[in-house]
């Protein structure tokens, strides 16, 4: 890409002001529930910036125009169904999650399943989480090298520190603040790159033998079957992932984390569609460039440099911040579950220490992977990640919500263990030509109902209490 001094102005000044944004908010932060919840005194505009800031990042911009430069419309299914995994939270989760005064997706297993609990949800979240956390990376990584020249392996430095100046010492509330801002930038941007792409496809005298309706215009252009495997995992694993539950037990009450989820729906869901036009655009103007750059290429080709400028910008911030807020969740899972649970950490800046030396060493994991990863599709990562997160907890979380305390414990613990591994094992060491998510919940499931059957027989064996003698 071919950048004058004018882009890279407005690019950072756009970063800076993103940073220091979410500098000032989280500048009195010194505990490490304020770390990793704000105070639980966020409003609905924090909770959304939390989410959407999370969700919108690599996958959901370079990634979505990536898959359109192959596939079309279909492209949009990552930000559809992450809008409609929040609008299924706020409305099913937000209130009980909230309410329960809990900091961790893990801690609410443990209440229903005992201690066991803790450390395997966590571990299985967290794994999950980390792929997308490479998914972000590598949306980015090439957009960097291509914008300044430096190698691939300096771009992810560059994103590492970053990642640092805007969560490590503000937490989530300087997250919060920096992907509200985020947000206002991609939509502007984003979709003034839209009606431009909208407009390059409009003048093709040959459109419909460029673009046939299918696969171009269907939302299963992928195949029935991939699609809707890829939608429900990422349903289930946003209803399992802690970056976005954090969110909502980081809300004033339970009414605000539901307004959070909801506008955080309203933000996600259109902000595919800009990326797909651009996507099928620039597979027209440059047929020789790499999928990847589609987005940010045809941003600094087809956009004034002001404009151009800022929206980089925001992609750039849309990658530091999705990645800021996963690690987050990560940091904040085994800094509770694991240092304070199991390696007895009390003291309140240890847990800090710990959360914060976290975010640091995943996010430099997430970008070596994805230095190694360069020439994948990004949004496969994306529902892998989706997919591992959830297959076993979706399942007994689900019950402990809203059944609690009808599965018994050992079977709780057996079903997340299990079906957690059965994802895992079909993935990467069976390579089965289906959804992981498919073979974790269906173990995981299995495992559920034989231990509601076992759980009922039990009842149903115990001798009727003899009646009070008067």
């Amino acid at each position: 890409m071919s950048l004058g001094p004018i882009h890279f102005l407005f690019l950072i000044a756009t970063i800076a002001l993103a940073l220091g944004l979410g500098a000032r908010a989280g500048r009195k932060t010194s505990t490490a529930e304020g770390f990793s919840l704000g105070g639980r005194s966020s409003g609905a505009g924090v909770v959304a910036g939390g989410i959407a800031g999370t969700v919108i990042g690599g996958a959901a911009t370079i990634g979505t125009a990536q898959l359109a430069c192959t596939v079309g419309l279909s492209g949009w299914w990552f930000t559809l169904g992450s809008g409609i995994g929040f609008l299924l939270i706020g409305t099913f989760y937000a209130r009980p999650l909230r309410h329960s005064g809990l900091e961790t997706v893990s801690q609410y297993l443990v209440v229903n399943y005992g201690r066991a609990a803790g450390p395997i949800a966590s571990l299985a979240s967290s794994l999950g989480i980390l792929f997308s956390a490479v998914a972000s990376a590598l949306a980015a990584i090439p957009m960097i090298a291509a914008m300044t020249g430096i190698s691939h392996l300096s771009s992810a430095a560059v994103i590492v520190a970053l990642v640092v100046a805007m969560v490590l010492w503000g937490g989530l509330r300087a997250a919060g603040v920096a992907g509200l801002f985020k947000m206002l930038v991609l939509w502007t941007t984003l979709f003034a790159a839209g009606v431009v792409a909208v407009m390059v496809l409009a003048d093709l005298p040959d459109f419909s033998q460029r673009f046939p309706s299918t696969p171009w215009f269907s939302l299963f252009g992928r195949g029935v079957g991939q699609t809707l495997g890829n939608v429900f995992s990422l349903i289930v694993g946003i209803v399992c992932t802690q970056t976005y539950i954090q969110a909502l037990y980081a809300a004033s009450d339970s009414r605000t984390a539901a307004i959070g989820a909801y506008t955080a729906a309203a933000i996600t869901i259109p902000v595919g569609l800009p990326s797909v036009a651009v996507g099928m655009a620039m597979r027209v103007l440059h047929p020789e460039m790499s999928p990847i750059l589609a987005l940010p290429m045809f941003i600094a080709e087809y956009l004034p440099a002001p404009v151009a400028g800022i929206a980089l910008g925001g992609l750039m911030l849309s990658v530091v911040g999705s990645i800021a807020g996963l690690t987050l969740g990560i940091g904040t899972m085994l800094s509770r579950d694991i240092g304070q649970a199991l390696l007895g950490l009390h003291r309140d800046r240890d847990i800090l220490r710990l959360n914060r030396a976290t975010v640091l060493v995943v996010t430099i994991i997430a970008a070596a992977i994805a230095v190694t990863h360069l020439d994948s599709y990004v949004l496969d990562w994306n529902y892998m990640s989706m997919a591992l997160r959830g297959a076993g907890l979706f399942l007994p979380l689900s019950l402990a919500v809203f059944a609690p305390f009808r599965l018994p414990a050992a079977w709780g613990v057996a079903a997340m263990a299990l079906g957690t591994f059965g994802a895992v094992a079909s993935k990467l060491l069976f390579a089965l030509p289906i959804n992981p998510l498919f073979v974790g919940v269906g173990v995981s499931g299995a495992v559920v109902a034989a231990g509601l059957i076992s759980a009922r027989i039990s009842r149903s064996a115990r001798p009727p209490i003899a009646p009070d003698n008067f």
